[in-house]
């Protein structure tokens, strides 16, 4: 039997980028896949991809920083499979300005879809969890959840934030059979990614090239980017443990960036 045969697991923002992989990876397991994202359509397409390969998956339309929204497509989902065994906090988006020059309603958008999307997923998915006294859920944050960077006040604020809203949680479900953790990846080559690179590059007032090597890839022990695989692969090590003691807990996937 595959590792999470008939488990239900909603993964938000997961259309594209890390969070699809993160989805396809679950439903290669056997798992029923809840995509949620921000467009109907791209949730179902998503979806369909997943089906298509001969998964279960269905797609829904989720503002994470709506808490109608959030309870909509959470209780949806359970309506639908019956349950809700994982969750992974996957939706974000990434704004870069100078601390002094950095616009006011740019930071609360970071903080709502980062912050207040896990808090609200993650309250709509407990009160599930706590009545099947079973549930994992999974962040991911960020090698800047553990450091910082210029030009990403509010990208290292939020997913410092994370590890604090996990390790809640992690003490507040134990006695309800759920665990909480952060998956922490470096530089991933994503859209999200590529978006910085010209960006960075301007702000910064070096090339794209250098911001690849001198900035994003230079504290790497090889150079290299990680990829949306070996997120994937580190979120359902975290999802699929068998034991309670893993809660709490951080995990980073930097290629070496960063190490504790």
């Amino acid at each position: 039997m595959s590792r999470f045969q008939d488990k239900v697991v909603i993964v938000t923002g997961a259309a594209s980028g890390i969070g699809k992989e993160i989805a396809h990876a679950f439903a290669r397991e056997g798992a029923k896949v809840v995509i949620a994202d921000l467009k109907q359509d791209a949730a179902t397409a998503a979806a369909a991809e997943i089906v298509a390969s001969g998964g279960i998956a269905m797609g829904v339309a989720m503002d994470v920083s709506n808490e109608d929204a959030v309870n909509v497509g959470i209780d949806g989902a359970h309506d639908a499979y019956g349950r809700i065994d994982i969750l992974v906090s996957n939706a974000g988006i990434q704004i870069v300005h100078p601390v002094e020059s950095f616009p006011f309603a740019d930071w609360k958008m970071m903080l709502a879809v980062h912050l207040d999307g896990a808090f609200l997923t993650t309250k709509a998915c407990l009160k599930h969890m706590y009545a099947d006294k079973s549930g994992s859920i999974v962040y991911i944050g960020s090698v800047h959840s553990k450091e910082a960077s210029p030009l990403k006040a509010a990208y290292v604020t939020v997913k410092h934030g994370l590890l604090g809203l996990s390790r809640v949680v992690a003490k507040e479900g134990a006695k309800h059979n759920v665990r909480a953790n952060v998956v922490c990846p470096g530089f991933v080559r994503t859209p999200l990614v590529e978006k910085q690179i010209p960006e960075q590059a301007k702000e910064l007032g070096i090339s794209e090239a250098d911001v690849v090597k001198t900035v994003m890839l230079k504290e790497t022990v090889d150079g290299e980017f990680t990829t949306v695989e070996d997120v994937a692969e580190a979120v359902l090590y975290f999802a699929g443990a068998k034991s309670n003691a893993l809660t709490g807990q951080s995990l980073v996937v930097s290629h070496g960036w960063f190490m504790e």
